[in-house]
């Protein structure tokens, strides 16, 4: 029974919020929490319910102990009436047992019923402990699942951020292969400029030797 309620005590004193911000699934956190705390009032309700009866099975055994001293006290008051102090004497002996058990009773009726006051305290601390949980549960679920909603549209926008940042590097090397054609294209024109004013200067060299030789054969000729 102590191990329970002290189950019970570290429950109640438990901060859900605080719980629920050191998991990683609160949802199924709480859930947890809540049937672990229903079987925990369980529990509690049967031990609340023992309590109480033992402090009720004492309460009525003082009540008979008590009758019977005065029972006996009256026997003795009678026998003492009727002369005989012998038996009045014994019917006192009988009366001071009963005292006596009733002493006894006296005191572990009073610890019963401290005892059954302070666990239906705590039962009903548990109880509201338990009505908080299921009154907070709907909003710490929703908490968690607008967490998760966020952290999956963070992912997302890093996605087309990702992709963002493709669409601009193909863009820059669309750029560079734009550039690079021009460039080709600009180096062929110039060359083919170099290569149209080769062809004039061979053509020039070629007219220039054959001239030189028809000049050779008109000198042979004359000779």
């Amino acid at each position: 029974m102590a191990n329970l309620f002290k189950r019970i005590s570290d429950v109640i004193a438990a901060n859900l919020n605080d719980l629920v911000d050191r998991v990683e699934d609160p949802e199924r956190m709480i859930k947890q929490l809540i049937r672990e705390m229903e079987e925990n009032i369980n529990s509690a309700r049967e031990g609340v319910v023992d309590a109480l009866a033992s402090e009720k099975q004492l309460a009525k055994e003082l009540d008979s102990q008590r009758r019977q001293a005065e029972e006996w006290h009256s026997r003795a008051r009678r026998a003492l009436e009727a002369g005989n102090e012998a038996l009045a004497r014994e019917a006192l002996l009988r009366k001071k047992e009963h005292d006596g058990i009733v002493a006894n009773l006296e005191a572990s009726w009073e610890s019963a019923r401290r005892t059954g006051d302070r666990l239906k305290t705590q039962l009903r601390a548990l109880e509201a402990k338990l009505e908080e949980a299921r009154l907070k549960k709907g909003s710490l679920v929703a908490r968690q699942r607008a967490a998760q909603a966020r952290e999956q549209m963070d992912r997302v926008s890093d996605r087309f951020q990702t992709g963002l940042d493709l669409d601009h590097s193909f863009g820059r090397m669309t750029d560079k292969v734009g550039e690079m054609e021009a460039r080709m294209e600009a180096r062929a024109e110039l060359y083919g400029e170099y290569s149209e004013i080769e062809r004039e200067f061979l053509k020039m060299e070629t007219n220039s030797e054959v001239e030189a030789e028809l000049a050779a054969l008109r000198k042979e000729l004359k000779g």
